[in-house]
């Protein structure tokens, strides 16, 4: 009996002492993980990341030589929005609910809402769409068969163009920004039209829109209008961000994907001067991503200022001239080709722009539209404006000698037809080859540049390899090479490939040159030789922010000699003074623009045979420079298919332009 009792004491003995060698190990355990492990567990609980995040600084801004403003930041209010480390889409999606009963977006922003972010705000407003994917696809799925992705695609799928009706357009702009901001970074929610109402009613509930603010932004705003606008270029907007195809390239230099950069000719080329350095803050958060501490670890510095070269004020007259002769040769011409003309002033000494501009009209909406960029992406014939190149090419390679006479006479070539002079002169030396503009002169002394010889009837032969050699006169100028304005678009013209029209390139027809070569060229020919590099820019200066007077100067652009070209100063004096006769002389083509002109200046005419849509036109130009002695400014200015082949030239507007501004430069 006794021992029957003793049993089940027995069994409990051994169960406490189960029980208490289990609590014994779950002791040892939990003095493991706190004694030894304790501070691994512990600052893995309280692990932190610090992030850097950047602002954005005022841009530099912009002034013409004699410091006029123009381009600046205009204020403009803003609603932003930094999201969290790890943002939740729901999370997102209510915040912007509440957003788009406070602020009505910009019709572009809700337009750029594509089908697929509709889909998705589609999903998380109804249960993810459980519901589109059927009972045997869901056991599919848990048994391997189907993916999340496959399955989510399945989704999408089947969200109908009228399920999307119930996505409020308005809502899915502002969830689009949001979702798209980077972590810890401030994004633009909304920035333009932002009302005084809008801005007021998201102040006023900033405590329940986690991540929002209300601050200021900024657009850029010129003093002039669209006055030389195109060059000045533009800056990407937040939507737009790094441009793509540098996105790469800025990010290793530390910028945002939503940084705004300058997009186009001076706000690219000299955005790294402009942009300034950004403020930087070191935000630390904790794992589960709430900000800890904000520590400001630089404090930036606003971008510098630039000083342009060109005088704004003369840049306005000359386009208003431009489109005065432009309309006026339009309204007295028999053809539509006509519709464009360039014009570039440049100080020959420094290579300084002092004007450039592009004009093109449209007969439909009868308004002028800006073409500058033109003025080094086009190239075509420039004509008879290249023969003093070609004279200086005859002097250096000893084809000609100073004051050498050649009959100018129609020329018969065997297989090729007659070629002549607009009038036949008989016998010209180099001057009156100038003054006069002799097609015959030049012809022939390319021919014996390229070992050539011209025999009446008979066929025309030469060593079509030395037309290399005459462009490498040429390129001396600039003609055919790219000038160094710095802009990746410049193009250096077109070489023609017709070796039987080769003796054409004396003329101007058959190489392209843009306007900025023979600006540069003409220039050359009027500092005495030395090749200018083209300069937009004359000083970068410290920005004040306070006031709008500039700061101290940081870096003086100084004037670039790309070359000296390789011909004797005695052939560019010879040269010089033809280029004078050409507007002075008694039978200068130019005679009647120039001879009475206070100013003295030297120059040469050009016509150029061409074609547009299939049609033969010529294009009229005039390059020049003054006064002759001491020359301030050198010109070219180019009318592109000024008229078509059948009707004469209403007037020469290229002459005329030049005249005019020319006289706007001296105050004449």
């Amino acid at each position: 009996m006794n021992k029957k009792r003793n049993k089940p004491v027995k069994r409990m003995n051994i169960l406490f002492f189960v029980v208490f060698v289990l609590f014994s190990i779950l002791i040892i355990r939990l003095g493991v993980v706190q004694i030894v492990n304790g501070e691994a567990y512990l600052h893995e609980l309280e692990k932190q990341e610090s992030t850097i995040v950047q602002y954005e600084v005022p841009r530099g801004k912009i002034y013409d030589r004699n410091q006029r403003l123009i381009v600046y930041n205009t204020p403009e209010q803003a609603i932003t929005f930094t999201p969290p480390k790890h943002p939740q889409p729901t999370e997102l999606l209510d915040l912007a609910k509440e957003l788009s009963a406070m602020i009505k977006m910009n019709q572009k922003d809700i337009d750029k809402v594509r089908t697929r972010e509709l889909k998705d705000i589609w999903l998380l407003e109804n249960e993810n769409g459980e519901q589109l994917v059927t009972a045997e696809e869901w056991q599919a799925w848990k048994n391997g068969d189907l993916t999340d992705k496959e399955i989510y695609n399945k989704k999408l799928e089947r969200i109908t163009a009228n399920d999307l009706k119930s996505v409020e357009g308005n809502t899915a702009a502002i969830y689009r920004k949001l979702s798209s901001a980077i972590a810890l970074t401030p994004a633009i929610i909304k920035n333009e039209n932002v009302s005084d109402e809008e801005f007021a009613r998201v102040s006023e509930n900033l405590a329940r829109l986690p991540g929002v603010d209300v601050t200021t932004d900024w657009k850029r705003e010129s003093t002039y209008g669209d006055t030389f606008w195109n060059m000045i270029g533009e800056v990407t907007t937040t939507d737009e961000g790094l441009p793509a195809e540098k996105a790469e390239q800025y990010k290793a230099m530390g910028f945002n994907l939503n940084d705004r950069v300058g997009k186009s000719y001076l706000e690219e080329l000299y955005d790294q001067v402009l942009q300034g350095n950004k403020r930087q803050m070191k935000i630390t958060s904790a794992q589960s991503g709430k900000v800890i501490d904000k520590e400001i670890v630089a404090e930036g510095a606003p971008g510098k200022d630039i000083v342009l070269t060109i005088d704004m004020e003369f840049q306005k007259q000359v386009e208003n001239i431009m489109e005065e002769e432009l309309l006026k040769a339009i309204r007295q011409s028999h053809t539509e080709t006509l519709d464009t003309a360039f014009v570039v002033a440049m100080e020959p000494k420094t290579g300084y722009i002092l004007a450039m501009s592009g004009k093109v009209y449209d007969r439909e909406s009868k308004k002028f539209y800006d073409y500058t960029p033109g003025t080094f992406t086009y190239a075509f014939e420039q004509g008879s404006v290249v023969k003093p190149a070609t004279l200086l090419a005859g002097y250096q390679t000893g084809v000609r000698k100073i004051g050498e006479t050649i009959l100018d006479e129609v020329l018969h070539i065997k297989g090729s037809g007659t070629f002549s002079s607009y009038t036949v002169m008989n016998r010209v030396n180099d001057l009156k080859a100038l003054e006069r503009s002799s097609n015959v002169y030049m012809w022939l002394t390319a021919i014996e540049m390229m070992n050539g010889k011209y025999v009446k009837n008979g066929p025309l032969t030469f060593d079509p390899e030395k037309i290399e050699m005459i462009r490498f006169y040429f390129n001396q100028f600039g003609l055919g090479v790219p000038t160094g304005i710095g802009f990746s678009n410049e193009t250096a013209g077109i070489k023609g490939t017709n070796q039987s029209t080769f003796f054409q390139i004396a003329i101007g027809q058959l190489d392209t040159y843009t306007p900025m070569q023979i600006a540069q060229y003409i220039s050359t020919i009027a500092n005495g030789g030395y090749r200018m590099k083209p300069l937009l820019v004359q000083e970068i200066r410290e920005q004040q922010i306070e006031n709008e007077t500039l700061g101290n100067v940081v870096e003086k652009i100084h004037p670039v000699v790309l070359n000296r070209i390789e011909m004797e100063d005695k052939y560019i004096e010879r040269v010089q003074q033809g280029l004078w006769q050409v507007t002075h002389g008694t039978q200068g083509t130019a005679r009647k623009f120039f001879l009475n002109e206070p100013y003295n200046a030297a120059g040469k005419t050009g016509t150029a045979e061409s074609f547009k849509n299939g049609v033969k036109t010529w294009n009229q130009s005039f390059v020049g420079y003054a006064p002759f002695d001491q020359p301030e400014i050198a010109l070219a200015v180019i009318v592109p298919h000024a008229y078509k082949d059948g009707y004469a030239a209403p007037h020469s507007t290229a002459n005329t332009i030049s005249q005019r501004i020319f006289r706007v430069f001296f105050n004449e």
